[in-house]
C-alpha cells in the first residue's frame, strides 16, 4: 500500500495536481500516517501510550480515526498539499465526505476543468461491495453538481470481512463489480508483486488525468494478524492462515528477486532495515522519555479566525440589509431573460415576488430565504445548496432555477445579481441521503465562510443519513476539534400526509445535542429564517445548523414578513406574544412552527384573549434563564402547557422537560398537550388527523 500511494502522489505530481484529499479506514493507517502523511512516529508511540487521559476525558478518538495534513514533494519537486480525512469506525462513509473537501477546494481555487485537486479512496473487500453507501458515492462521479475530475479507488483485498468469507459476502465475482456501473477500468493485482502494482498505479493514474474519470484498483493482499490486535483468525480461517503463516513477506519475497537481478545487495538492503529500524527505536525511546505533547492540527489557514466551543454572549453578527438592497434583490430574482418563456403559474411566483419588492404584498417564506442567499453572494459569501428537488422546492415554493417551456433552457437569477458577487450553486441531488449529506458536510469543511445546505425532501428522510449525522455532523468537533458550519432544512410539520411525511423527529436530534455541539432551530416566519441563515454566515462562532423548515406555511397568509424586519432586528430564540402588556393572562401556551399559528387561529377564533401564546424558535443552544425570562411577564403560578403536534414519546416534550423543566416549575407548574404516544409518528388517515387536531386544540383552550 504504501508504495502505491507514494507513486500514485509521484504521479498527481507529475499531472499537475496541487491537492490530494485522502480517506481509508483503520486498517494500515498508522503506517500511512508515518510514511505518507510524515506524522511522527513518536507521536504514533505517545498514541498507544495515552499518557494524558485526563486531557481526553469525555472526548477525543482512538488513534485509529485521526486525520493529518501535510506537503508532500515529490522527486521531481513538484508540491502537493495532502490531507487525510478524520473518520469513524463506520466504513466506507468517509468517502463522500471526502469528495465533498475535494470539489469545495476545486470551486474555492476556481479549479472549473478539475485537475488541480483529485481524491484518493482506500477502501476493504467486504466493505467495498458490502456498504451501500459506496454506490451511492459512485453514482456522484459523473454528475454536474459533484464530479470531482475522477478519483482513484484502492481496494485493499483482504480475501476476507473480519470472519466473513467472500462467498458470504457478495454475490458477484469480485469485491469491485459494483464499480462496473460506471463503466470504467478495475485492475486487478497481486499486491505481493510490487512491480506490477507500480505498473497499475501508473496506467491507472494516467487514466484518470486523460478522461477525468474514477478508476479502480483491486489489489489482492492478506492480514497478516486478525482484524485487530486481539483477534484470533485461525478459530474460523484455518486454512487460510495456515498458508498466511507459511509466506515470506513481502518485503523478504521481494528482495530475493531483486537479489535474482542483481538490482541490489543483501548488504544494501540490511543497512537500509537496519536505518529505518534505529529510527523507529529511537523515536520510540523519545515517546517514553518526553513529556507528552498532542498534535491534533488546529484550525488555521482558512479557518483562522473561526471558533468552536460555547456559545458566546454576544454573537456579534450583524444580519441586516437596507430596503434597497432588499428591493433590488427581489426585484432581480422576479426578472428573466428576453425571450425566455417560463410557465404561467411561475410566472405567478415572478410577479407575486416584485409585489413584494414594492411592498405591495408581504413576504412569503421562499422570499425571506432568497434575501438571505442574494444578499450574502453579494457580500462575497458562496452559497451552495444541494438536495431532491431544491432547484424548484419539493412543495414548487423555490423557483430557484427556472425551465424555459420552449426548449427547456435553465436559467438561475441569483447567479447573476452583480458582477463581482460570490458562486451560487443550487443544484437537484440524486435520490439519495447518505451520500448526498456527507458529501455537503465536506464541502463545509473546506467552505467556512460560505453557506452550505442540505435540504431533505421531507425531514422524515434525513435518518436514511443517520450514520453521517450522529459520526459527523454532532461529534466532529468532540472527537476530531473539526468545525462546520453546515445548514441541514428538514420540512418538518404533522399535516395529514401519513407517519412518513410529518416529523424529522425533532426528539432524537434534541438528544444529539450538548456541549453546544450543534444548533436547533425551528424560526415561525420569513424574517427569522432570513436572519438566522445570515447569523450562520456572519458569526465567526462555527456549528451545524439543523433547520425545521415548514410545509403548509410556506404559502400561510399568517406566515410573512414585511420589509422593515429585514432591514431591522436578529434572530430571536423565543418570540412573545403580541398582546398588550396589562391583558390578564389565565394560561400560557408554548409551541413551536406551525403548531403556533393553529393556537393563534383558534384564540382568535374563541376570542379567548386571556392566553399568551409563546413562539420557541430555536432549542438549542438555549440558556434555561431565557425561557424563564420570557415568561417572567405573566403572575407566577400561571399554568404553562408545552403544545406540540407530535405524540408525547415525540417531538421536543422531552427535551423542554428535561432541559428547562425545574426552572419553569419554580414559578409556573409545566404540563404537555400532545397526542397519545406512539410507535409511529402519525396516522395514515386525512379525516383521523383532523379529529385528533380538533382534539388538541380542544384541550388547548378547555376549562378556562
Amino acid at each position: 500500500l504504501i508504495p502505491l500511494l507514494d507513486l500514485a502522489l509521484e504521479k498527481a505530481g507529475e499531472h499537475g495536481v496541487r491537492s490530494v484529499v485522502m480517506a481509508m479506514a483503520h486498517r494500515g493507517r498508522l503506517n500511512v500516517l508515518a510514511n505518507i502523511m510524515g506524522k511522527r512516529a513518536q507521536s504514533i508511540f505517545w498514541s498507544f501510550d495515552d499518557p494524558n487521559p485526563e486531557m481526553f476525558r469525555g472526548g477525543g478518538d482512538v488513534k485509529y480515526h485521526m486525520g493529518y495534513s501535510s506537503d508532500w514533494t515529490t522527486r521531481a519537486g513538484q508540491k502537493l498539499h495532502i490531507s487525510l480525512c478524520f473518520n469513524p469506525s463506520h466504513l466506507e462513509f468517509v468517502n463522500p465526505v471526502a469528495l465533498g473537501r475535494c470539489r469545495s477546494k476545486q470551486d474555492r481555487d476556481g479549479d472549473v476543468h478539475r485537475t488541480d485537486n483529485m481524491t484518493i479512496l482506500i477502501h476493504g473487500d467486504a466493505a467495498f461491495i458490502g456498504e451501500g453507501v459506496v454506490q451511492e458515492t459512485l453514482n456522484l462521479s459523473e454528475l454536474p453538481g459533484y464530479k470531482t475530475g475522477g478519483t482513484l479507488h484502492v481496494v485493499i483485498n483482504n480475501q476476507v470481512g473480519f470472519t466473513t468469507e467472500p462467498d458470504q459476502g457478495r454475490s458477484c465475482t469480485y469485491a469491485t463489480d459494483i464499480a462496473k456501473m460506471l463503466e470504467i477500468p478495475i485492475f486487478h493485482v497481486n499486491g505481493e508483486d510490487p512491480e506490477a502494482v507500480a505498473q497499475v498505479v501508473a496506467i491507472a493514474m494516467d487514466f484518470r488525468k486523460q478522461f477525468e474519470k474514477d478508476v479502480v484498483i483491486d489489489m489482492y493482499a492478506y492480514r497478516k494478524l486478525g482484524h485487530n490486535e486481539s483477534d484470533e483468525p485461525r478459530y474460523t480461517q484455518p486454512l487460510m492462515y495456515a498458508a498466511i503463516d507459511s509466506k515470506k513477506g513481502v518485503r523478504e519475497s521481494y528482495l530475493e528477486h531483486l537479489l535474482s537481478m542483481n538490482g541490489m545487495s543483501r548488504l544494501e538492503a540490511d543497512e537500509i532495515s537496519e536505518t529505518r529500524h534505529q529510527q523507529l527505536t529511537r523515536e520510540f525511546e523519545l515517546a517514553k522519555s518526553e513529556p507528552f505533547v498532542h498534535d491534533l492540527q488546529s484550525m488555521t489557514g482558512i479557518w483562522q479566525g473561526y471558533f468552536g466551543g460555547p456559545e458566546p454572549a454576544d454573537l456579534n453578527a450583524r444580519t441586516t440589509i437596507g430596503r434597497s438592497t432588499a428591493t433590488e434583490i427581489l426585484e432581480k430574482i422576479s426578472q428573466v431573460p428576453p425571450g425566455f418563456h417560463v410557465n404561467k403559474k411561475t410566472a405567478r411566483v415572478l410577479e407575486d415576488r416584485r409585489d413584494m419588492s414594492t411592498g405591495k404584498t408581504k413576504l412569503d417564506w421562499a422570499a425571506g430565504e432568497a434575501l438571505a442567499f442574494a444578499s450574502l453572494a453579494i457580500e462575497g459569501h458562496p452559497i451552495r445548496m444541494s438536495g431532491q428537488d431544491v432547484e424548484r422546492g419539493t412543495f414548487s415554493h423555490r423557483h430557484a432555477v427556472l425551465h424555459d417551456v420552449d426548449n427547456n433552457a435553465k436559467y438561475m437569477a441569483m447567479g447573476h445579481l452583480m458582477q463581482n458577487q460570490a458562486r451560487v450553486e443550487i443544484v437537484n441531488s440524486p435520490l439519495s441521503e447518505a451520500a448526498v449529506l456527507g458529501f455537503e458536510y465536506g464541502y463545509s469543511l473546506d467552505c467556512p465562510e460560505g453557506l452550505v445546505l442540505w435540504e431533505a425532501q421531507f425531514g422524515d428522510f434525513w435518518n436514511v443519513a443517520q450514520c453521517i449525522v450522529d459520526q459527523f455532523i454532532t461529534s466532529a468537533e468532540d472527537k476530531w476539534k473539526r468545525l462546520s458550519r453546515l445548514v441541514m432544512l428538514l420540512p418538518h410539520g404533522f399535516e395529514g400526509q401519513g407517519p412518513e411525511h410529518c416529523s424529522a423527529r425533532l426528539e432524537r436530534l434534541l438528544l444529539l445535542t450538548a456541549e453546544h455541539n450543534v444548533i436547533v432551530a425551528q424560526p415561525s416566519t420569513p424574517s427569522q429564517y432570513f436572519h438566522l441563515l445570515r447569523r450562520q454566515v456572519k458569526s465567526k462562532w462555527s456549528k451545524p445548523l439543523i433547520v425545521l423548515t415548514p410545509k403548509s406555511l410556506l404559502r400561510h397568509p399568517g406566515c410573512t414578513s414585511v420589509l422593515e424586519e429585514i432591514e431591522q432586528g436578529s434572530f430571536q430564540k423565543i418570540l412573545g406574544d403580541d398582546r398588550p402588556a396589562n391583558q390578564p393572562t389565565r394560561r400560557i401556551l408554548m409551541s413551536s412552527g406551525k403548531a403556533y399559528y393553529d393556537l393563534f387561529e383558534e384564540r382568535k377564533k374563541l376570542g379567548r384573549d386571556d392566553v399568551a401564546l409563546i413562539r420557541v424558535e430555536q432549542f438549542y443552544p438555549m440558556d434555561p434563564a431565557n425561557v424563564v425570562e420570557a415568561l417572567s411577564k405573566y403572575p407566577a403560578g400561571t399554568p404553562v402547557y408545552w403544545y406540540q403536534d407530535e405524540p408525547s414519546n415525540m417531538g421536543a416534550w422531552q427535551f423542554v422537560k428535561m432541559r428547562w423543566g425545574d426552572d419553569i416549575a419554580k414559578s409556573h407548574p409545566l404540563s404537555l398537550i400532545s397526542r397519545p404516544e406512539s410507535a409511529s409518528p402519525a396516522t395514515g388517515s386525512l379525516r383521523s388527523h383532523k379529529l385528533e387536531e380538533r382534539d388538541l386544540l380542544t384541550q388547548a383552550f378547555a376549562g378556562l
